[in-house]
């Protein structure tokens, strides 16, 4: 099922998310509706958050990148209770946008490598080093579940310039190919 995707302004996005465990209500099927939402909207990653829940899960997939890099063919991840256990100091500034800030792309910098620890779907916990893009993204991921935004990274100046596109979603009048939740104005 495809859900409503949260925009800017919507409280959740902004709140700490909390852990869960294997007794999570329903949670396969949660999952299979955020890959179904995520893919809908043509995106590379989506946090609960993002669809309401205030839960510490998001999902990744680089398999639209396969083409030009082959090592992301069906690369589908659950991210469970995710942490950020190292960062490298060595940082990539990359261009980056969000499903819940329709229409919004600005450049960021973030770490290149980080060394993660997080439960899949079957909570099974795993350990690994993520770099390149599978790293901005679970970074980019990771910051929904601690309220953050990749608009939270710009400077003051670049904040101002995005005002107006902010203004429009906070109004509900933001515009997508695909199903939004917005503040009602």
């Amino acid at each position: 099922m495809i859900l409503p995707i949260y925009t800017y302004g919507q409280p959740v996005l902004r709140k700490e998310a909390e852990n869960i465990d294997q007794n999570y209500p329903d949670l396969p099927v949660l999952i299979q509706n955020m890959f179904d939402t995520m893919n809908h909207a043509d995106g590379v990653g989506l946090a609960a958050p993002q669809v309401g829940l205030p839960i510490r899960m998001f999902i990744i997939t680089l398999d639209p990148l396969a083409e030009e890099h082959p090592e992301y063919k069906d690369f589908n991840k659950v991210y469970i209770n995710p942490e950020i256990i190292e960062e490298s100091e060595d940082q990539e500034t990359m261009d980056e946008g969000c499903l819940s800030l329709p229409g919004v792309h600005e450049t960021v910098k973030r770490s290149k490598k980080i060394r993660v620890k997080y439960h899949d779907a079957d909570f099974v916990e795993h350990e690994e080093e993520l770099d390149g893009f599978h790293s901005r993204v679970f970074q980019h991921e990771f910051d929904h579940l601690d309220g953050k935004l990749f608009i939270d990274h710009l400077s003051t100046l670049r904040k101002q310039m995005i005002k107006g596109k902010l203004n429009v979603m906070l109004k509900g009048k933001a515009r997508s190919s695909y199903k939004m939740k917005q503040v009602k104005a």
